[in-house]
């Protein structure tokens, strides 16, 4: 009776107008009313005193002024002393603080060991990636020389090793191609493939003269070097590392997964001895492929079994060195020993003279004079080098996190985006690439025993050795044999796959984004497949708030704490009372979803509403047909039945922040339960969710007791709230009857 009264004065004109056709029923409706307001009146004085409530008195927050607030951030931040200068110095350059106590009897050893080794690995990496990116390889030996000298002064991490790596190779050599092309400058790297039927060239020779491809192509790889470095240093200063995080663990792991598909695929012509154009763009893996079967009837014998031979070496001995790393103290150099031996059967067999084989050519020893990026260029490649700059700094501070949280130590990921930077800035000087730490080498260096950045120092010694002296002697080294070992060197990224099974039970959501990524850098390209899956990863995130899980709660036996009745056997539940968890915060996104799911555990007040005032129509029908005589039957209940559901309480601990729709919503779910007289209460809103409901208005001041500070409070609430209904309903019967 009391649910319909409360209902009345919130009927619709068109439902009054109904209501007023008969003098019977109207009367009836106003003692209702009556009835109504006196238990309105009771229920107004009672229910601050139901049970004990749990008040909190708000901090006072101060009207911050943000032209005030501004000017005392930079006073604090201009303000100059010899300690703050001191503080930033050493906080800039590291070295200066772990250096003077470096302890030289306890470290010595493993790092002297783990920068020999390195360092020798080095070598041949560095030969291979820089045919990768296009360029000559005594550039790839220049990139890892300096590196390792350079983050030995800005870094953080006592374990990582940075230096050349392969998509980054592949990102620049990409870059690379397109701008030679552009210059017309690709001429020697095409002419093979660009001869007509007379023999003359298709393309003409004299723009060899124009412009000389080596030297070209190292201005394109150093001015992106430099732009990456500016966008990563521009980020250091700004403080910007979180951006690291937008790029998943599943995330990155594909997109080297799809790169290294098509690292493979732009190798596998130097295994056949195949002189190809490089494709770019959409679909350049599928393309290389197709120029490459149209092309297999020119395979070289000479390449193809020198090819077949490195890898029968080379994959082996890496499955050895993985299978026996806990017993061998460092792992067996056999990408040396095999560019050793290649070199020599190269030149004793003269490889190149007799069956026309592919070799690296002339090394020269020492350092060319530095020289600035070609200015010119930047605005060509500028947007190349912002996925460049991002993958090259979210994969060292991933590296070094990792390997800082298995030792014991901190990094700092602003200073880890400084020292990549200046890692990029600086050689950018003098004709290198870009770097950035790789995990098979990391992995490789902790391994032998690395304790510091002294590790970096001897192998950067290594590297001047070969810079200096032996980098002539790898002129017939095969370039086949340095597609070998890039490939080989693929073998983790590649067997990534072995791990989906367990990705797949862990996160459904991780195993769909890593195969998004990898599908869309490998088919498409790297950089748009890097946005792709950045876009797509945002979208997952979006996705699992939109249609998040929503339970019903029960009360855990001699306790205070409410579980989902899904997930828990033996909890206790409230008659009347439906408790209901939403997983999400409530925005403009999943506020319908919120509506829906809400209505389908409890019941849809609309329905009810609806199905209410369809009976109530019926029976001022039926009283209009007793009044006239037309009918003998007697009808004089006009009242509904009561629901059996007299509260509904939200539990808001999982719901983050609320938006304007999601205040919205919520008032107008309060709304429409409290039309068909249920309750709704919210309980265990955080800070942030109160301060919307507050500035929201989404209850008076008087009503602030329907949000809670603990679910059990607010069922004690409603229970005894209800009891309280139930009396004023019995003693207005009773005075009724007397």
């Amino acid at each position: 009776m009391s649910s319909e009264s409360k209902e009345q004065p919130d009927l619709s004109p068109r439902d009054s107008a109904e209501g007023n056709d008969s003098l019977a029923s109207g009367v009836s409706l106003e003692l209702q009313k009556e009835s109504s307001t006196d238990f309105q009146q009771v229920e107004t004085h009672d229910q601050c005193r139901l049970c004990p409530r749990i008040y909190l008195e708000p901090q006072e927050k101060s009207n911050t002024n943000i032209k005030q607030f501004v000017i005392k951030k930079l006073q604090k931040s201009c303000q100059c002393s010899s300690t703050k200068a001191k503080n930033m110095f050493f906080g800039f350059f590291p070295v200066l603080q772990w250096l003077p106590k470096y302890d030289l009897k306890k470290n010595i050893l493993g790092d002297v060991m783990s920068g020999l080794i390195v360092g020798i690995l080095l070598v041949p990496q560095s030969i291979a990636y820089s045919l990768l990116a296009g360029q000559d390889p005594i550039y790839g030996l220049y990139t890892s020389f300096f590196a390792s000298i350079i983050y030995f002064l800005f870094g953080t991490s006592r374990h990582i090793s940075v230096g050349i790596f392969g998509v980054l190779c592949l990102m620049i050599g990409e870059v690379v191609d397109r701008e030679l092309h552009k210059a017309g400058c690709d001429t020697a790297h095409i002419t093979p493939l660009g001869m007509v039927s007379n023999g003359s060239s298709l393309i003409n020779h004299t723009s060899e003269s124009l412009c000389d491809r080596s030297h070209y192509a190292i201005k394109i790889g150093s001015t992106v070097t430099f732009m990456a470095g500016v966008y990563q240093v521009v980020m250091g200063f700004f403080q910007v590392g979180f951006v690291s995080v937008y790029l998943s663990d599943a995330l990155l792991s594909g997109f080297v997964t799809g790169a290294s598909f098509t690292i493979l695929t732009s190798q596998a012509k130097y295994l056949l001895g195949l002189s190809l154009p490089r494709s770019n763009g959409v679909g350049s893996l599928i393309t290389t492929w197709i120029h490459i079967f149209q092309n297999i009837h020119k395979t070289k014998l000479c390449d193809l079994i020198t090819s077949l031979l490195c890898l029968l070496v080379l994959l082996p001995a890496k499955e050895l060195n993985e299978h026996f790393k806990s017993k061998l103290k460092a792992p067996i150099p056999i990408e040396l020993i095999v560019v050793v031996a290649a070199t020599l059967a190269s030149h004793f067999g003269k490889l190149k003279e007799n069956y026309n084989s592919s070799v690296a050519g002339h090394i020269p020893t020492g350092f060319l004079p530095p020289k600035a990026p070609d200015w010119s260029l930047v605005p060509n490649v500028a947007v190349d080098a912002i996925a460049i700059s991002f993958i090259g700094f979210a994969i060292t501070v991933s590296l070094s996190e990792m390997f800082a949280k298995k030792h014991g130590y901190t990094v700092k990921a602003n200073q880890e985006m400084y020292a990549i930077g200046f890692c990029n800035i600086v050689p950018s000087f003098f004709h290198c690439i870009t770097t950035s730490a790789a995990l098979a080498k990391t992995l490789v260096k902790e391994s032998t025993g690395c304790q510091t950045q002294v590790s970096a120092v001897m192998t950067a010694l290594v590297l001047l050795l070969v810079l200096l002296v032996i980098a002539p002697l790898f002129y017939s080294l095969q370039k086949c044999v340095l597609g070998v070992i890039t490939i080989v060197n693929l073998r983790g990224a590649l067997c990534k796959f072995r791990d989906l099974p367990n990705m797949w039970r862990v996160s459904r959501m991780d195993t769909v984004i890593w195969f998004v990524t990898m599908l869309s850098s490998a088919l498409i390209s790297t950089e748009i497949g890097l946005l792709i899956g950045v876009c797509f990863s945002m979208f997952c995130v979006i996705l699992r708030t939109q249609k998040p899980k929503v339970s019903l709660l029960g009360l855990v036996e001699e306790s205070e704490i409410f579980e989902s009745l899904s997930a828990y056997k033996n909890l206790q539940t409230k008659p009347g009372i439906k408790i209901v968890r939403f997983i999400a915060p409530l925005y403009y996104i999943n506020k319908e979803c919120f509506k829906s799911a809400l209505y389908k555990k409890t019941l849809n007040p609309v329905l009810v509403k609806a199905a209410q005032k369809k009976a109530a129509r019926r029976m001022l029908k039926e009283q209009r047909v007793i009044l006239s005589g037309i009918q003998e039957e007697f009808s004089v209940q006009l009242s509904h039945d009561p629901l059996e559901l007299h509260t509904v309480v939200i539990d808001c601990s999982a719901i983050q922040f609320l938006d304007t729709a999601g205040i919205h919503t919520l008032k107008e779910v309060r709304r429409d339960y409290e039309a068909i007289g249920i309750q709704f209460l919210l309980a265990q809103c955080n800070p942030s969710v109160r301060d919307s409901l507050t500035k929201g208005q989404y209850c008076r001041k008087e009503e602030q007791n329907l949000l809670f500070y603990s679910m059990y409070e607010a069922v004690a609430f409603a229970v005894e709230s209800q009891n309280q209904k139930e009396t004023c309903v019995l003693n207005g019967l009773s005075l009724s009857s007397d």
